[in-house]
C-alpha cells in the first residue's frame, strides 16, 4: 500500500444526508492499495433507465457477475461523496460468496461530482434504485426473486426506504417485483417516523428482512438511536429489522479514505454540529463479513 498524503481542504457542500448547505473541512489524501479481482467474476459497465415517471434518467452502473446460472444480485448505492472504496470492496467479498453486484452511480445520472447540485431528499433517488431492481430482474443469469440493495449513509437510506411497501409499490406497480433483503450502513435513524422530514415514513414494509449496520461514535445519531428504531419497528413487523452496533465506530467506517469531518446541520438529532468519518479497517472487515452472511442467508445460501 503507497503511503497516503494529507492536506487540509475547506469548502462549502451541501448536508450529506438530507439536503442544504453545509460547510466542511476535508482531510484529503491520496493513496493506493492492491487488490485484485476474481477471474471468475466478469465485470462490464452498463447503464440502465431510472423509473422515475417525469424524467427518467439513465443510470451508469458497475455489473460484476460470478460464473453461474440463476445467482442472486445486490445493488450497492454509495454516500454523499459518490462513488468510493466502499462499493468495491463490499462487492468483491460479496462475489467471492457468489452474489453478482450492480453499483449504481446516482450522481453521474444527473451530471454531478458530489454533494454540491445533488437532489434536495433522498426520495428523489429511489426510482434509480427501482430502476436497478428491474434491470437486474430481466438479466438472464440473475435470479429475480433474489435481487437485495445495500448502501452506506445516503444509499443507506434508500436501502432503508425500499424496504417499505407504498414505496414499493409506487414504482414497481404492475409487478411482482421487490427487494429480497435490505443492509444498510449508518442510514441516520432519527430521521424515520419523526414527523420533521416528509418522505421518511418506516411504517408499512415488504416484509423482506432488514439489516442495519453503525457505529456508536456516529454523531447523526445517538448509539442507542437504531436500536430504538429497530424495538418500535419490532412492534410492527417482528424480526423484520435488526441492528449491529460496533463501539468505536464513527459514521463512514468503512471508507479507506482519509479522514473527513463535516458539520451538518442535520447531525445530533437534527440540532447540527460536526460528523467526522474515520477508517476502522477492522470494524470494516467485521462488517463486510457481516453484510455477505446477512445476504447468503436470506438468499438461502
Amino acid at each position: 500500500m503507497k503511503k497516503s498524503t494529507k492536506f487540509t481542504v475547506f469548502a462549502r457542500r451541501f448536508s450529506p444526508i438530507l439536503g442544504g448547505p453545509v460547510a466542511i473541512a476535508l482531510m484529503v489524501g491520496v493513496s493506493g492499495c492492491g487488490g485484485s479481482d476474481d477471474p471468475e467474476t466478469t465485470v462490464t459497465k452498463v447503464t440502465y433507465q431510472s423509473l422515475d415517471p417525469v424524467k427518467p434518467l439513465t443510470v451508469p452502473a458497475e455489473f460484476r457477475q460470478p460464473e453461474g446460472k440463476s445467482v442472486p444480485a445486490v445493488v450497492i448505492v454509495h454516500g454523499s461523496s459518490g462513488i468510493d472504496s466502499r462499493g468495491i470492496s463490499y462487492a468483491k467479498e460479496l462475489n467471492q460468496a457468489g452474489i453478482a453486484t450492480f453499483e449504481i452511480d446516482l450522481w453521474a445520472a444527473r451530471g454531478i461530482t458530489g454533494p454540491a447540485g445533488r437532489p434536495r431528499s433522498v426520495p428523489e433517488t429511489l426510482p434509480d434504485a427501482y430502476g436497478a431492481l428491474k434491470y437486474l430482474s430481466n438479466q438472464p443469469n440473475i435470479d429475480a426473486k433474489r435481487i437485495g440493495i445495500m448502501g452506506f449513509s445516503w444509499g443507506g437510506v434508500v436501502s432503508m426506504l425500499t424496504a417499505t411497501d407504498p414505496y414499493t409499490k409506487l414504482y414497481m406497480n404492475g409487478t411482482n417485483l421487490a427487494f429480497a433483503a435490505h443492509a444498510p450502513n449508518y442510514p441516520v435513524c432519527w430521521v424515520y417516523n419523526n414527523g420533521i422530514v416528509p418522505g421518511y415514513e418506516f411504517k408499512a414494509f415488504t416484509g423482506k428482512k432488514i439489516f442495519v449496520q453503525g457505529g456508536d461514535l456516529d454523531t447523526y445519531d445517538l448509539p442507542g438511536t437504531c436500536p430504538a428504531l429497530a424495538a418500535s419497528v419490532e412492534t410492527l413487523a417482528p424480526g423484520l429489522l435488526s441492528v449491529k452496533m460496533y463501539a468505536g465506530a464513527t459514521h463512514g467506517f468503512d471508507r479507506t479514505e482519509p479522514t473527513i469531518t463535516i458539520n451538518d446541520p442535520f447531525a445530533h438529532l437534527d440540532r447540527g454540529g460536526e460528523v467526522e468519518m474515520t477508517p476502522n479497517l477492522e470494524v470494516a472487515a467485521k462488517a463486510r463479513a457481516a453484510t455477505v452472511a446477512f445476504f447468503r442467508a436470506q438468499f438461502g445460501m
